[in-house]
């Protein structure tokens, strides 16, 4: 009998009938609960931290004059073992195009085109490092169906909380605006500030605290916006982080507030009726 992780493959990009081959690669490449599919995925993700590690010391001056014909090698080397892959991807697959145009499809397509876009534009190999996305597979090779979970409860907490950031981020744009616009009023050109839109740079760098130190302030008017500026940065920074942990908390109570009183599963719905475990009635 197939799991129900199967059969949703099978149902998106399942392989062709009468074509044995097709099928068990389709088992191999697809497919991560027996031996064959877990040895391919551990080769996979090898190969894949693998490129990066070539693409990230390659762009190392020292290392690319003295190791950049091993470096050229070994890059090609991966994009034709990807671009293999993929194309049996494609093969194996009842409907190629469906999962050409799937999120891991993109990936995989994104993973090959930078060292062939070298051929003609200069410096795009170091792209490669766009690769770093397939890793991602790892969560489906592994089945970390928990950290699923707490992926789904942070989105679900940012759903949650997004009235509350769109008002937050709207406060900080218009203070932005407002302090921007009045140290191009006090400091002018002369110092810096040539334009509205560079004097909002300004207060965002000092908003958030960061402090380049590209624009400062001379007048003395100017030093006391600044100072201004920076105490409300402080004061604001722990805004949408209260924002969220509130968010969260609820979002938490709401899953884990209702515990069956008999098997003690805590992870129910607020609504629930019935354990999902033991079946009485919470």
């Amino acid at each position: 009998m197939k799991s129900p992780r199967a059969r949703t493959l099978l149902n998106r990009f399942g392989p062709a009938t009468g074509a044995p081959w097709r099928q068990r690669w389709f088992h191999i490449i697809f497919r991560h609960d027996d031996k064959p599919g877990r040895t391919f995925d551990l080769v996979l993700i090898l190969a894949i931290l693998a490129s990066i590690v070539v693409s990230v010391l390659d762009s190392v001056a020292d290392l690319h004059e003295s190791m950049k014909n091993v470096f050229y090698v070994l890059e090609w080397l991966f994009t034709f073992a990807f671009t293999l892959e993929f194309i049996i991807r494609i093969a194996v697959v009842n409907r190629p195009w469906r999962y050409v145009f799937s999120f891991f499809g993109i990936v995989d397509m994104l993973a090959v085109l930078p060292t062939y876009l070298s051929l003609f534009i200069v410096g795009s190999q170091y792209l490669v490092v766009v690769r770093a996305l397939r890793i991602l597979r790892i969560f489906r090779i592994l089945k970390l169906t928990q950290y699923i979970g707490e992926a789904d409860l942070l989105w679900s907490t940012l759903l949650r909380a997004r009235r509350k950031i769109a008002v937050f981020v709207c406060t900080i744009l218009t203070l932005v605006l407002i302090f921007g616009a009045l140290m191009y009023l006090v400091e002018g050109p002369n110092n810096g500030f040539t334009s509205i839109p560079r004097a909002m740079y300004w207060a965002i760098v000092t908003m958030t605290t960061v402090g380049f130190g590209d624009i400062t302030p001379h007048t003395a008017l100017g030093q006391v916006i600044t100072s201004v500026i920076m105490l409300v940065g402080y004061s604001i920074i722990a805004v949408p982080t209260g924002i969220f942990a509130a968010e969260l908390a609820a979002e938490m109570h709401a899953r884990h507030g209702v515990r069956c009183a008999g098997c003690g599963i805590a992870d129910h719905a607020s609504d629930a009726q019935f354990c999902r475990g033991c079946g009485a009635a919470l």
